[in-house]
């Protein structure tokens, strides 16, 4: 497996980039809030929902894992989910102590029009790009993928 070069990050030029990335990627992600469809879910309560639509059904202790949460938080914030219909509980399959976490269809629907907003709210301004900068940003959009997933 190739290991990353460290080195790299400290460069003045890619410290300015790592920077500059840091500070557009929260501005974008404050704006990006703001464009919810249910103002009602808190935003731990959101990234519940868009985890279990990406990664399936899980355990409250995986769920807790991947949010980089205590399991204690994972637990409340899925009975509140519950409580709103948009998960439900069942039996673990292969353990009878656990519980898997699904999302419901009322959920996936939520989900689905909050992401149509989105993506609207966000070709909106994409569309103010030139040719270049969207080429760019074509180039971009799957190393901000990779970032977000490792």
């Amino acid at each position: 497996m190739n290991m990353p070069d460290q080195s790299r990050t400290s460069e003045p030029d890619n410290e300015a980039a790592v920077d500059a990335l840091r500070s557009a990627v929260m501005r974008l992600s404050r704006r990006l809030k703001h464009q919810r469809v249910d103002e009602s879910l808190s935003p731990a309560e959101m990234s519940v929902l868009g985890t279990l639509a990406r990664c399936g059904e899980a355990t409250p202790g995986e769920l807790a894992r991947k949010e980089h949460v205590q399991p204690p938080s994972m637990t409340r914030i899925v009975a509140l989910l519950e409580a709103k219909d948009l998960v439900r509980l069942e039996p673990h399959p292969e353990d009878r102590r656990q519980k898997v976490v699904r999302q419901t269809e009322q959920a996936e629907a939520m989900l689905e029009e909050s992401r149509r907003k989105r993506n609207a709210w966000l070709a909106e301004l994409a569309g103010q790009l030139d040719e270049d900068e969207w080429a760019t940003l074509r180039a971009a959009a799957p190393v901000l993928e990779k970032l977000a997933q490792l």
